[in-house]
């Protein structure tokens, strides 16, 4: 595996697009404030469904630490155009079809017994019991997620690295490292 981005180290910047900003730099974006980013497959994956609907939950943890959050799917712009409304969606989709942004940060796609982990399994199951249906299959279906906090001076305060496709943690984990 390749090295991972650690405490301390410097985050990378890149450019980026998402339903509602064609074009923009990371770090323009998030401008002197923390930033939080969470890497998921892609938008037809019922466990990112999810996910994103727990995000979207408890959004309010990060607001609160003042911070911005940005979600980060290996998703066309056209497979993410119904993603565009702030208010069913009050924080940043990136679209990141080549998966350009998960090589800068590091986040691989696991082998197959990551993929099939029983973990991995139920929280499909759960995914699927909420309502939350497959759609299209885009990007690297072995993706690991990951989760990394980025404080005003674009210093990497926290970073978590999934092992297996449902493994982020909780808003309330996250918003805890926000400085």
């Amino acid at each position: 595996m390749s090295t991972k981005l650690r405490v301390g180290d410097r985050a990378p910047d890149f450019i980026f697009k998402s339903p509602r900003d064609m074009e923009r730099k990371f770090y323009e974006k998030m401008g002197n404030r923390p930033a939080v980013l969470v890497f998921l497959r892609y938008i037809g994956c019922p466990v990112c469904q999810h996910a994103m609907a727990d995000i979207k939950r408890d959004i309010n943890l990060i607001e609160k630490a003042e911070g911005s959050l940005f979600v980060i799917l290996q998703s066309s712009p056209s497979n993410l155009s119904f993603v565009t409304k702030k208010k069913d969606w009050p924080f940043t989709i990136i679209s990141d079809p080549k998966g350009d942004i998960f090589k800068k940060y590091y986040v691989e796609p696991g082998g197959i017994l990551k993929y099939l982990n029983p973990a991995g399994f139920i929280a499909v199951i759960k995914a699927i019991l909420k309502g939350y249906m497959h759609g299209k299959f885009e990007g690297r279906e072995t993706q690991l997620p990951a989760v990394f906090v980025v404080a005003p001076d674009k210093v990497i305060a926290y970073t978590y690295y999934g092992k297996h496709i449902s493994d982020i943690p909780s808003l309330w984990t996250i918003a805890a490292h926000i400085q």
